[in-house]
């Protein structure tokens, strides 16, 4: 029995050891054998996966017989839920063997890097699907939040300045700004689903079209004139382009602080959703909401504050793609919902409400993201990427609902 326990944990252990000893050796002959150019950053990959999956092995918990057993019974239902991620992992192989500038560093932090926004935009969305609801008015907070921020963060000496005779302000003075008028919209959502038990979907499309019409009559305001904000004070654009650690080696680009902004907040959410009764109260009303009524849950004010604070993080999401980019449009965000929403079902959240994690989530963003820029980086058709990106999510959907008939 003690065999049966120990094997998982010692086949996942020796494939780590496998690939770590592998990423050293790699590391230090592709210079003498001139594999530089062909192998790239490949060594580097090869260890971090190594020492990833040999920790992921000796922290494994260990398995009865009976749990061994059901495992291989699943086997089959494993491949198919992990089915896209299988396809990308196959997707990366093809890409690298195409092109093997994508095994770099530089590349990996840049596809961190444009996750980020859209991982914080996905983890505030995921608060609606949990209730099996959705979210229609988040991209246009996102473009909300960076008119808003951009608008009151350019430099005194621009020509085309939103506020001609605005002072220059702290830069926390915008953020707020944009990330309570961005709550605001949010607490309507929420009085619109919870007081009138309004569908999600048609609440929040309401809303949608509001905000978007309401942030392009700021945008229009003269001497602006819905001209692109530009000009923007540089500690203000520091937020989302400053790089951490840069040339910590020879060739590091360093790491966007987006990233590290990004992990920050999904430690926050996971701690929510896992650690808190506010986060057992979200499942619950997402998995049966009579049965959460009837256990004394407050499903108004629940359904308030999950609106409230996923619209807190659409505000943060674009007060950062306005600082990334330097400039506004009342076009930002446009979009950004659709694929926040795949990303969440590609993730393993439940459109039927009451399943998803935290994990599921991050890999969903990050399965999009190399999928696009893989695809982008072997010139592939941005048709072919719009049908791609089609299939997946039809992909993922389907899944999705077969998982919830079979419950």
């Amino acid at each position: 029995m003690a065999e049966t326990k120990s094997r998982s944990k010692r086949l996942i252990t020796t494939v780590g050891i496998i690939f770590l000893v592998l990423g050293i050796i790699l590391y230090f002959v592709k210079e003498p054998m001139g594999l530089n150019r062909k192998i790239y950053d490949l060594p580097v990959f090869l260890i971090i996966i190594g020492i990833c999956a040999a920790i992921k092995g000796f922290m494994a918990k260990d398995k009865t017989e009976e749990e061994a057993a059901l495992a291989g019974k699943t086997f089959t239902e494993f491949l198919t839920n992990n089915a896209i991620l299988i396809a990308m992992l196959v997707l990366v192989v093809v890409i690298c063997i195409l092109q093997p500038r994508f095994m770099q560093i530089r590349v990996a932090l840049d596809i961190l890097t444009q996750s980020s926004t859209k991982l914080i935009m996905a983890l505030g969305i995921c608060f609606a699907l949990l209730i099996a609801g959705t979210d229609l008015s988040a991209g246009r907070m996102v473009g909300l939040a960076a008119v808003i921020s951009a608008s009151m963060m350019q430099t005194a000496t621009y020509a085309n300045r939103f506020f001609p005779d605005l002072p220059q302000v702290a830069v926390w003075i915008p953020i707020v700004a944009a990330v309570l008028a961005c709550m605001v919209c949010g607490a309507l959502n929420g009085f619109l689903v919870a007081k009138y038990e309004m569908h999600p979907f048609i609440a929040t499309l309401a809303t949608q079209v509001m905000i978007y019409g309401a942030c392009s009559l700021y945008f229009d305001m003269p001497p602006n004139n819905s001209q692109p904000i530009g000009g923007i004070r540089p500690d203000f654009a520091q937020i989302g382009q400053l790089r951490l650690f840069n040339g910590l080696w020879k060739g590091f680009p360093g790491i966007s602080i987006l990233i590290l902004i990004s992990i920050v907040i999904c430690i926050a959410i996971w701690f929510i959703l896992n650690k808190t009764v506010f986060g057992k109260n979200v499942y619950a009303i997402g998995g049966n909401r009579e049965a959460a009524v009837v256990a004394g849950i407050n499903v108004f004010r629940n359904i308030m504050f999950i609106f409230i604070l996923a619209s807190f993080l659409y505000g943060i999401a674009g007060v950062l793609e306005a600082a990334r980019t330097a400039g506004a449009t009342n076009n930002y965000g446009n979009g950004y919902e659709t694929d926040a929403i795949a990303a969440c079902v590609v993730g393993g959240v439940s459109m039927s409400g009451g399943i998803g994690k935290v994990g599921g989530i991050v890999m969903g963003v990050l399965i999009f993201t190399v999928i696009q820029y893989g695809l982008q980086f072997i010139n592939v058709s941005p048709m072919w990427q719009q049908v791609i990106k089609g299939v997946i999510i039809a992909v993922a959907v389907a899944i999705d609902l077969t998982k919830y008939r079979r419950k």
